[in-house]
């Protein structure tokens, strides 16, 4: 037992020995402590050095060439990717418009039986007239012609399984009439892919960033043999039963009257040239729920193969309202008040981007004055913190004690940025803010508006961490495809959905027949929270 937890003794001499056994027992722990710290430190070495050796290791078995090589196969495989997906969507939107999908019919790997080391499990579907014991013509009894076996492959969490649909025949005895069980629905024509399948790959590869190939080499080594251009097909066609969805998800986002709006840019394969060029991809968020606004949050996203400012002009044709946004030139065209179709946009600044201005020469020069400013916008930012998640009016309440710091800052600015070399960082940093002070200080008056564009800036994390991964788009198309998916993936994930559960069920509506008329059922924030439950196993 622990010295810590014994009961102190009455007796001095006895008071004065359990003193000093709590001291010794202290310089033991005291000791381990150092030894397992100097253990942790040993071991991070270790691994610094293994890392290092087997880099180089490799370096010297495969050489520069190799290393070139692979990357080419990288870029090449994410090419074909692109464009074997985008020839699945679009053959899935031709056939819904019983039009021809090509006059030369694009090579396809041989359908292969499911393998046999996957679990089973038996559906029997049977005709609805009651078991088939009696003739649906005739009312005469029936005897079994036989079956039909359709094996079709579903994920549940954790692994793969073979559901095998089976649809008994029954033959009529007295007038030969033969009846059985429509086949199971599937998302994709001929497929055999479940939904839950479908938003397994789907959400692999928006949601955790895994290209299609390396999916189908993590499916290899479980002993699932899965062409890449299988599950491209199944992208593809995901992704056109999916786009009514999209559609609806930016017309909630553009009908709201204030939204947040950034972009970050994307490397794009250019075909032929076998190296990368920018494009972007542009994001829109509806978010009340800051000042407990009742409407569900959403992100739009877009995809463009620049950043011109046609681009979000295009985005926001029919937006009127406030656009809480950096000073992208491309934005600032927007705020045009003469602008009468539909509506004017106001601009609403970023705290945030005016603080990194600061924070960036204080990091590289310890400036004392960019210290005072950041201590100044920190002191804005403790007000903010008790105006989160209140209601409108409440934040207002609260930033009154704002607007007298808010000016401050600004006289401050407009004293401080005159003793400054105009070409300084510094200085650069002043104007940025001094030039935007009414966008700045919008957010005063209107419990509604934030301080910052952070909201938007969350909803690209995730594109930033998916660079890592994808190192770029295999085409423009690609990059289309990507922008609708994650604007059902980030929606589902801002009202709190399992994008995976979300999808699994959506997909499965889809293929039962869900009429395109009643499309907003389908939205993230419609579905009832019992039916975005991943199905355990």
């Amino acid at each position: 037992m622990s010295l810590a937890t014994a009961d102190l003794p009455a007796d001095p001499q006895a008071l004065r020995a359990f003193a000093l056994a709590c001291q010794a027992e202290l310089a033991t722990a005291t000791s381990e402590l150092r030894a397992a710290q100097l253990a942790i430190q040993l071991r991070a070495l270790e691994i610094e050095k293994l890392k290092f050796q087997i880099a180089k290791l490799r370096r010297m078995q495969f050489g520069r060439s190799s290393e070139r090589i692979a990357r080419q196969i990288e870029q090449l495989e994410l090419q074909l990717e692109e464009l074997e997906t985008g020839a699945a969507q679009e053959e899935a939107a031709a056939g819904a418009e019983d039009r021809p999908i090509s006059a030369v019919e694009r090579a396809k790997p041989k359908r292969r039986p499911l393998p046999d080391h996957l679990p089973r499990q038996e559906i029997v579907l049977e005709p609805e007239n009651d078991g088939a014991c009696t003739c649906p013509a005739c009312g005469a009894g029936m005897g079994k012609l036989g079956e039909d076996v359709t094996e079709v492959l579903d994920y549940v969490p954790g692994h793969f399984r073979v559901l095998r649909h089976v649809r008994p025949k029954y033959a009529c005895t007295a007038c030969d009439a033969i009846t059985q069980a429509p086949a199971a629905a599937m998302p994709t024509p001929r497929g055999r892919a479940t939904p839950a399948t479908l938003a397994h790959v789907l959400v692999s590869k928006y949601c955790d960033h895994l290209p299609l190939y390396r999916q189908s080499e993590i499916y290899a080594r479980d002993g699932l043999d899965l062409d890449r251009s299988t599950l491209c097909d199944w992208v593809g066609q995901a992704a056109w039963l999916l786009d009514p969805i999209v559609v609806g998800i930016r017309r909630h986002v553009f009908a709201a009257e204030k939204i947040h709006g950034d972009d970050t840019p994307v490397p794009v394969l250019s075909p032929g040239l076998g190296r990368t060029k920018t494009g972007r991809l542009w994001v829109y968020v509806r978010d009340d729920r800051p000042f407990c606004g009742s409407d569900p949050p959403a992100a739009a996203f877009f995809y463009s193969a620049d950043r011109g400012g046609a681009h979000p002009a295009a985005h926001l044709a029919r937006f009127t309202g406030f656009l809480q946004a950096d000073a992208y030139a491309g934005f600032e065209a927007l705020y045009d008040r003469a602008r009468t179709m539909p509506g004017q946009i106001t601009e609403v600044a970023c705290w945030a981007h005016c603080r990194r201005k600061f924070f960036d020469v204080w990091e590289a020069t310890k400036s004392p004055v960019a210290k005072t400013a950041l201590d100044r916008i920190a002191a804005l930012y403790a007000i903010e913190v008790k105006a989160q998640f209140a209601p409108a009016a409440e934040r207002v309440a609260h930033r009154t004690a704002t607007a007298p710091l808010l000016a401050s800052f600004f006289e401050w600015s407009d004293t401080t940025v005159t003793k400054l070399s105009a070409k300084s960082a510094l200085a650069e940093a002043f104007r940025y803010a001094l030039k935007r002070r009414e966008a700045l200080s919008r957010f005063l008056a209107d419990g509604r508006l934030e301080a910052d564009n952070n909201i938007a800036e969350n909803a690209l994390r995730g594109i930033a961490l998916g660079r890592k991964n994808y190192l770029f788009a295999g085409a423009d198309t690609g990059g289309e495809r990507a922008a609708a998916l994650y604007t059902i993936v980030q929606t589902a994930k801002l009202n709190g959905v399992n994008p995976q559960a979300y999808l699994k069920d959506t997909l499965g509506r889809i293929a039962d027949g869900h009429p395109i008329s009643r499309i907003d059922e389908l939205m993230p924030w419609r579905l009832p929270p019992i039916n975005l439950r991943p199905e355990a196993a």
